[in-house]
């Protein structure tokens, strides 16, 4: 099988989740760079992704969107590269963390940073995450239970919540919790991780200069 590899992404985007994983799988990757904007809502991209975001994956002609399926999908294409869950008891934690954090957290972060105000307590039960709080305290346990997501091997829920992280704390969506930079500074001490950091960074610079 060939690995025809296209990334649509932006250096200040999620597709930096993206990258990391790519990195982490040591596989050729061709990257496509969509400025914010038109550039993202043409006919031929929303051919490929009609939401008009990024990041999109091209693999084989076979299109996948949202970062945390495209981390899944590349884990699981790519098993030997260790990312994926390899028994029942690692794939309850995987999916479980995965999915909460693609939710809940992503939903209950969002919500607090564009409104502010939380959901009276008659309306949290309507929402998947409850209210802020609730959510950052359930993701609390998911990373001091273990070094990494589903025990002491990384995967690729390692790569899409420990970006969640970084991103949060460095922006200041997420709270500075002791265990969530203890987290976040293990998983930035991958050279998979540093390389994707110096890659888009070294994008953000070209974009400035033109």
């Amino acid at each position: 099988m060939t690995n025809d590899i296209t990334l649509y992404t932006h250096p200040q985007s999620r597709g930096g989740i993206i990258r990391w994983m790519l990195e982490e799988l040591e596989v050729p990757y061709e990257v496509i760079v969509l400025q914010y904007g038109e550039a993202m809502k043409t006919p031929e991209y929303l051919s490929l992704n009609p939401m008009g975001k990024v990041p999109t994956l091209v693999h084989n002609q076979r299109v996948i969107t949202e970062a945390a399926a495209i981390c899944i999908y590349l884990a699981e294409v790519f098993s030997d590269a260790g990312l994926a869950p390899q028994n029942d008891i690692e794939r309850a934690k995987y999916y479980r963390w995965m999915f909460f954090s693609a939710g809940p957290v992503e939903s209950a972060v969002v919500n607090k940073y564009i409104f502010g105000e939380q959901a009276g307590i008659d309306k949290q039960q309507m929402l998947g995450y409850g209210n802020y709080q609730l959510a950052l305290d359930t993701l609390s346990g998911a990373v001091t239970s273990s070094p990494y997501i589903i025990g002491e091997r990384f995967t690729a829920a390692d790569v899409y919540i420990g970006s969640q992280l970084w991103w949060g704390l460095k922006f200041g969506t997420i709270e500075k919790r002791e265990e969530y930079q203890k987290y976040v500074e293990r998983l930035s001490e991958r050279k998979a991780f540093k390389k994707a950091q110096l890659l888009d960074n070294a994008l953000n610079i070209e974009m400035s200069e033109t």
